[in-house]
């Protein structure tokens, strides 16, 4: 009986699914300003795939994303503001993520 539980255990185990990762998110410009070419890469690493060109301030767009990893930086160009990079960002299990930045130059991000 010990083998029957542990091989139902095991099946269990196995059929269960794997963490998602990183999946598709609407992406909300929380800036006053545009941000352009936005650009994201996983957290750690030096290689960015760009995502968008352009995002008015209040703009939401979908990003159609795949990754099996939860942490990103996420770059954008701001006017008068050069390139500004949010790190860190989880992107595993969120439908919608807003970049924010006070006019002081604080840089945080919203999830929902």
């Amino acid at each position: 009986m010990k083998h029957v539980s542990a091989f139902a255990l095991l099946a269990l185990a196995l059929a269960a699914p794997a963490s998602a990762g990183a999946g598709g998110f609407t992406l909300v410009n929380g800036v006053s300003t545009p941000l352009k070419e936005i650009a994201i890469r996983r957290f750690g690493t030096q290689e960015w795939k760009k995502v968008s060109p352009a995002a008015a301030p209040g703009a939401k767009q979908s990003v159609n994303f795949s990754d099996p990893d939860c942490s990103f930086d996420i770059q954008a160009k701001v006017d008068g503001g050069g390139d500004v990079v949010w790190t860190g960002v989880n992107l595993c299990e969120v439908k919608t993520v807003t970049l924010n930045r006070s006019e002081s130059g604080e840089i945080w991000v919203d999830y929902d």
